[in-house]
């Protein structure tokens, strides 16, 4: 019997293998990535990110200063009688302290911190219903140095394809080095402003080696991909053949007269991580074994 401290202690081991260890395709991605370059000043930076890497391994402590606040995607079973979002928040609450994560969460307003990544709308979380008998939580620390480069821009029909091109490229070129390049990017497309914007993050959850299901969706990641990693930024916005390391798009329908597209931007520490908690209490981790 699954029981709230349950939720707890898998929020606190979740955050922790999270801010520690990035999933096996982030690494790999970047690895490539290394070994793509033949510059040395490219070359230099990422073997730097990869010693970071290994670093933050070691010595079980975040890969990065700035662990983000919380977004969290809760899949629930049909019959759930456990206060799940309370485990969550205290959980977090204990992360903080325990892991440690920084205490980044701010009154929007007053700047006041609370000191425990708890307020107001934060952790936030997302929420649906599955088939599934066991609670499945992941998670995704989101950095100010890359979410602060996410734009969202309502374009009409007509710029089509093209424009969402020009958007994407536009908003990669405005970002520079500001988001610790090479990044991933989420991209969402249609829906409405809120929705496209939703699906942008979501984007950042699938793995960087599964291409959309849809083909023409999957033949745009690859272009795009392509296409950012000729501007030439390279790591740290030092310069070099990748900018980017992944691009994945999510889309819904959206109205005739509309074409939302939103890009959320991610930094090499594209950190995501998922606890699966068993009826029995048993803990699985699919995206950060050890």
């Amino acid at each position: 019997m699954v029981v709230e401290a349950d939720i707890q202690n898998a929020v606190v081991e979740l955050l922790r293998r999270t801010v520690v260890k990035l999933p096996s395709d982030v690494e790999e991605a970047l690895v490539r990535a290394l070994d793509a370059e033949v510059d040395e000043t490219p070359k230099m930076q990422l073997k730097a990110i990869m010693d970071n890497i290994k670093l933050a391994g070691e010595g079980n402590t975040p890969m990065c200063q700035d662990t983000g606040v919380t977004i969290f995607y809760v899949t629930l079973p049909r019959t759930c009688e456990i206060d799940v979002e309370r485990g969550i928040i205290e959980g977090v609450r204990r992360a903080t302290s325990e892991v440690p994560l920084r205490p980044n969460a701010v009154h929007p307003i007053t700047r006041k911190n609370p000191g425990d990544n708890v307020g107001d709308g934060m952790p936030y979380m997302n929420w649906k219903v599955g088939n599934n008998d066991f609670i499945e939580i992941t998670v995704m620390p989101k950095g100010a140095g890359s979410e602060n480069m996410s734009q969202l821009a309502m374009l009409t029909p007509s710029q089509g394809v093209k424009g969402i091109k020009e958007f994407v490229l536009s908003t990669v070129l405005r970002a520079g080095g500001n988001p610790c390049p090479p990044m991933v990017l989420g991209v969402g497309i249609g829906g409405s402003s809120d929705i496209c914007m939703k699906l942008a993050k979501q984007a950042l959850l699938r793995p960087l080696d599964e291409r959309h299901k849809d083909p023409e969706i999957a033949g745009l990641e690859t272009e795009l991909l392509d296409a950012l990693n000729m501007l030439g930024i390279g790591p740290m916005g030092l310069g070099g053949k990748t900018t980017a390391i992944g691009l994945n798009i999510e889309y819904a329908y959206c109205h005739t007269a509309s074409l939302p597209v939103a890009v959320n931007v991610q930094c090499w520490a594209a950190r995501r991580g998922t606890v699966r908690i068993h009826l029995d209490g048993r803990l699985e981790f699919p995206t950060n074994e050890e």
